[in-house]
């Protein structure tokens, strides 16, 4: 497996074409390939973005969260947390670096953005297997610095599944399960950078353990993603006070 970055011109908030810069950059496509795209090109390009100075992020922060904690003092200054397209983050994701004065929001819905941007790519490559994944960055508990992870994804299934299968001495596994989506969009964010450079892609060619999917069922999305009570963390969730927030 390999990751390369793609570099495109710059997208202006409040909106810009992402599908056309592509379209003119050095960008080749082949079958089975993963394309990584940073949630903020897909953001600017749905046109979610908003003046700096006519916004309170905090305002904006619980409209776009699920749930959220009132500001509390962590590391010597005060943190938003919220949960927001079922990601635990800090401001519902909202952004302003590279923003030209905006606010940058999180796509509405990132895994109907992700498909949406997988079927022209299939149609404009003529590709019959495509994967997108929609990456953004985020802080680990106990661990310093940020790492990405799949905001969405479109074209495979991402987890792979070794429940059932044997270990190197036989025994069955009972509980594992890879997160192929997030693993991926780790690797591409590594190469696609978090400040200037320019790289909001990344093709991921070679990709192992991968296995095709049409459209996206429901079912697939519930796989993916965790709900509170369900979390093997649940207990520090039922720990903390939280509100409701807009999303």
């Amino acid at each position: 497996m390999y990751v390369r970055p793609v570099k495109l011109h710059a997208l202006i908030p409040p909106h810009d074409d992402l599908l056309a810069a592509i379209f003119h950059s050095d960008l080749r496509l082949r079958e089975g390939d993963v394309l990584a795209v940073a949630s903020k090109v897909v953001s600017i390009h749905e046109g979610l973005c908003l003046p700096v100075e006519a916004n309170d992020k905090k305002a904006l922060a619980r409209k776009e969260s699920s749930l959220f904690l009132p500001n509390a003092r962590a590391a010597g200054r005060n943190v938003f947390h919220t949960i927001a397209r079922g990601v635990l983050i800090r401001n519902a994701g909202i952004d302003e670096s590279n923003g030209k004065g905006h606010y940058i929001l999180w796509p509405k819905n990132p895994d109907a953005s992700a498909s949406r941007l997988r079927r022209a790519l299939k149609l404009h490559f003529r590709l019959k297997h495509l994967g997108v994944i929609i990456t953004d960055s985020t802080s680990t508990p106990l661990r310093r610095g940020a790492i990405g992870f799949a905001l969405g994804y479109s074209g495979f299934q991402p987890l792979y599944d070794y429940r059932g299968l044997p270990d190197i001495f036989g025994r069955r596994l009972k509980m594992e399960q890879a997160n192929l989506a997030d693993a991926l969009a780790a690797a591409a964010v590594l190469v696609m950078g978090e400040g200037n450079e320019q790289t909001p892609l990344a093709v991921i060619r070679e990709v192992p353990k991968t296995i095709w999917q049409g459209r996206r069922t429901r079912r697939g999305w519930s796989e993916f993603r965790v709900s509170l009570k369900d979390d093997i963390f649940a207990p520090f969730w039922r720990r903390v006070r939280w509100k409701k927030g807009g999303e």
